[in-house]
């Protein structure tokens, strides 16, 4: 109950300051993918950067296992860049713009949710790929 707890404050934080930096403003996120403002971008960077040495870290204390290589990590990552710039928003932000009474996101979560349908029935038939 008590990890439930600190998650729940650690997302309440994340939605926050996702807010706040202006993540979940299609605007916002529009200047960034035209490159007309770049301050998502360094906000992006820096984020990155700090992921990066916290992984190498654990990395160092070898406490991530290592995992193979999916052949559909780069198309899904391709298709998750196309939604995300149609869109404004990936997962998190949809949930973000959606407690801040956006109902388009809405929309957005409908379409996480078909496109994870549809890629459990690739997986499992015709494409048969690796879900890793």
């Amino acid at each position: 109950m008590k990890n439930h707890i600190i998650y729940g404050i650690f997302g309440l934080l994340t939605g926050l300051v996702m807010s706040f930096i202006g993540f979940t403003d299609f605007n916002e996120i529009h200047k960034m993918f035209t490159l007309s403002d770049f301050r998502l971008i360094l906000t992006f960077m820096g984020a990155v950067g700090l992921l990066t040495m916290g992984y190498a870290i654990l990395d160092y204390k070898k406490q991530i296992p290592k995992k193979k290589y999916n052949k559909g990590t780069i198309p899904g990552s391709v298709l998750f860049g196309i939604g995300w710039a149609i869109t404004g928003s990936c997962p998190i932000i949809a949930m973000i713009q959606l407690g801040q009474g956006q109902m388009a996101a809405l929309l957005v979560i409908f379409g996480i949710y078909f496109g994870t349908w549809v890629f459990r029935r690739l997986v499992s038939a015709p494409l048969a790929l690796d879900s890793g």
